[in-house]
């Protein structure tokens, strides 16, 4: 008898821990096919920090098909309390978002109330449209301004996502086989915009992106098609008209100026003003809101090669590396190791492996 009692001792945990394994993988397995919404998201978030789960969720799906939450699970694996849900763009309940009504820009909306009711009341969309709008899964790519995009003939590749972010008066037209034709929006602040009527895209959304009071009463100018007056207080000539309609203009969510500033970046806090290398560039500002309503986030032509001086500053013009100075609002150096951070950990990829 007691040979057989310590057989039987040793067998029963075996066959429980062996019915529990195979249990695991059976779960595991049938999630595949499945939208994760039939399942409660603190599970996927909780698998989601595990890269053998990641693999089992997403690595039956076809070559190229978008992975819902992707973005999101990995970046909770790098910062646990990262919350996805932020609207991209501001919308007429947006004095009840907590987290800007403390800031004046760029960190919030504080003082600028009632001149971002007078604009969002003409502009009446605030989203992407219902097509973007209604896809379960997205992916996003945002297209930095740099050098390393030319002649890399991305183009083809780049207009395959789902939504195409510019930045600032980057030029498509004549660049096409390397940065694409499509743009969704192109982001940028009244010093950034576009001058010549003619190189705006006739479908992008136009995206602002305030950096101070000023730059609210510039757009609420170019939405109500007004004269522009008192250019005082820009620090380089700005955008005279922005043909585009209202329905296709959206105010950037200053949160993620914010967000990357300080809870990502580590730049000075400065009281939440305005100050020397406190503002993050608007690049990765724009990753920033990506991450919070894309479910796969890509970049192409980000980074700056400082040991290659006689490299193109960017894709579109002669200007070298060496050109760059010290600037007084970016702090690169610290932005880098964040955006590195990013490409490391899978949190989103670098087409050109600039960064």
């Amino acid at each position: 008898m007691k040979p057989t009692r310590s057989l039987m001792l040793v067998l029963c945990p075996t066959l429980v821990l062996g019915f529990l394994y195979y249990s695991s993988g059976r779960l595991h397995l049938r999630t595949l096919g499945q939208k994760s919404r039939y399942y409660p998201r603190f599970l996927f978030l909780s698998l989601s920090l595990r890269p053998l789960e990641l693999q089992y969720k997403y690595g039956n799906l076809s070559k190229g098909e978008c992975k819902p939450g992707y973005s999101e699970a990995k970046m909770t694996s790098i910062y646990p309390k990262f919350v996805k849900p932020v609207p991209m763009f501001l919308e007429p309940n947006f004095k009840r978002l907590a987290k800007i009504s403390s800031y004046p820009p760029p960190f919030g909306i504080k003082t600028q109330e009632k001149i971002i009711d007078v604009i969002l009341a003409e502009t009446k969309n605030y989203g992407l449209g219902p097509e973007l709008d209604s896809l379960s899964c997205k992916r996003c790519i945002i297209i930095g301004n740099g050098g390393i995009l030319s002649n890399k003939s991305l183009g083809s590749k780049i207009d395959e996502y789902d939504v195409v972010i510019r930045l600032n008066e980057a030029p498509v037209s004549g660049f096409e086989k390397d940065v694409g034709s499509k743009t969704t929006m192109r982001i940028t602040y009244p010093e950034g915009a576009i001058q010549k009527p003619e190189r705006y895209e006739k479908t992008s959304l136009f995206v602002f992106s305030a950096f101070k009071p000023l730059d609210f009463r510039w757009l609420r100018q170019m939405v109500f098609k007004e004269k522009l007056r008192g250019t005082e207080g820009f620090w380089k000539s700005v955008a005279r008209s922005v043909p585009r309609e209202p329905e296709d203009m959206r105010i950037l969510n200053p949160y993620f100026i914010e967000e990357a500033a300080f809870r990502f970046i580590g730049l000075p806090y400065n009281n939440g003003l305005m100050g020397r290398g406190n503002i993050p560039t608007l690049g990765t500002v724009a990753i920033t809101m990506a991450l919070h309503n894309c479910d796969e986030v890509a970049v192409a032509g980000f980074g700056y090669d400082m040991s290659s001086p006689r490299a193109p500053l960017h894709y579109y013009e002669k200007l070298r590396m060496s050109a760059i100075k010290e600037s007084w609002t970016h702090n690169i150096l610290k932005e880098k190791d964040f955006l590195r951070k990013l490409v490391t950990a899978g949190v989103i990829q670098d087409l050109t492996n600039g960064i």
